[in-house]
């Protein structure tokens, strides 16, 4: 049984409070001294009573948490945390700064299962998912640092919809009025395209928005860039997106990492166009940030310029994401790379 009550809902606390004989104001004490007040030890939320605060402790009850271990500071003010788990785990987690509001991508796995090739993380063989504890607690780490976190992007290490019960839970925490209280809207689920797991969270019990990484135009050349292009073709892919919009009625954004000679042609461009057109989507072309390893290079800003237009003009809403973070190694795809010859 889990024992960490960081790692729980309100709705498991209520549950685990009311079987215990106690009235349903206790879940809320406890919620809020977790996720709001960041209580570290169960003996800190006075408004209990000693009574129960004992019973929980003896019970084996305890609030987890996670280690800052490093920071790294980008010239452009691009912030890379280094966190450690009581087991050893390390993982990344990145600030990005947007005038006064800071975004935070977060990590839900040590390593990955993907395998994509032209990111570092899915070069790191993969050590395990992590809890919902692990994945909010990013959140609250980083805030003792910079501040405020008014977006949260699930974009880091790891593919969040491979450990779907603990992201969804972690949502569930973070939006809740108990707890930080992140606006739905402002928190975003990445994923590489899990089909099944992109039709069970139009069904979720929140709604946060949707990225899907695409990354090319076609099966042949998403199967030479990514694992799972051999798993699961585009076809599968857009009917599980239709699926989810037909529910949630969400735009989904596209990432679209631009590789140079790979899936960077006008053509490339024309047959994405015609792959989103049934969607309600929006794209972001990344330009590919290198490691070491990485065997490929990213396409020449006028090359993304003319993608870019390419899909605006045939009335996709297209942004240009600039590199940041790239000199530590915290830019797009580059999370782990540090550790590569580590491993």
């Amino acid at each position: 049984m889990d024992k960490d009550l960081k790692n729980k809902s309100y709705i498991d606390l209520l549950e685990r409070v009311i079987a215990g004989g106690q009235k349903p104001f206790a879940a809320q004490y406890l919620f809020s001294f977790i996720h709001q007040k960041d209580a570290e030890q169960i003996a800190d939320i006075t408004p209990l009573s000693k009574t129960f605060r004992q019973k929980l402790i003896d019970e084996g009850f305890s609030i987890g948490g996670i280690k800052l271990l490093e920071t790294h500071d980008d010239p452009d003010g691009t912030i890379k945390f280094v966190f450690g788990m009581p087991d050893g785990v390390r993982i990344e987690a990145v600030r990005l700064r947007d005038g006064d509001r800071n975004t935070l991508c977060i990590s839900t796995q040590a390593g990955c299962r993907m395998g994509c090739k032209f990111c570092a993380t899915g070069q790191l063989k993969f050590q395990r998912n992590l809890t919902a504890a692990e994945i909010v607690d990013q959140v609250y780490q980083a805030e003792k640092a910079v501040g405020r976190i008014d977006n949260v992007v699930y974009m880091g290490m790891g593919e969040p919809l491979d450990n779907f019960d603990d992201v969804v839970r972690s949502v569930e925490i973070l939006n809740d009025k108990l707890g930080r209280h992140i606006g739905i809207r402002h928190i975003t689920i990445s994923t590489c395209g899990l089909p099944d797991e992109i039709k069970k969270l139009a069904l979720a019990s929140v709604q946060p928005r949707l990225a899907v990484s695409l990354h090319a135009p076609d099966d042949a050349i998403r199967s030479k860039l990514m694992r799972i292009g051999s798993k699961y073709p585009l076809k599968e892919i857009m009917a599980a997106l239709k699926t989810y919009q037909s529910a949630t009625g969400n735009r989904v954004t596209i990432e679209y990492c631009m590789i140079d000679g790979i899936n960077d042609q006008i053509e490339h461009a024309r047959s994405l166009v015609k792959l989103l057109k049934p969607l309600k989507v929006n794209v972001n072309l990344i330009e590919l940030n290198p490691f070491g390893g990485c065997r490929f290079d990213p396409s020449p800003p006028k090359q993304i310029q003319v993608f870019a237009k390419s899909l605006s003009d045939a009335g996709i809403e297209t942004v240009i994401r600039f590199k940041r973070g790239r000199s530590i190694k915290a830019a797009c795809g580059q999370l782990g790379a540090t550790w590569l010859k580590e491993d």
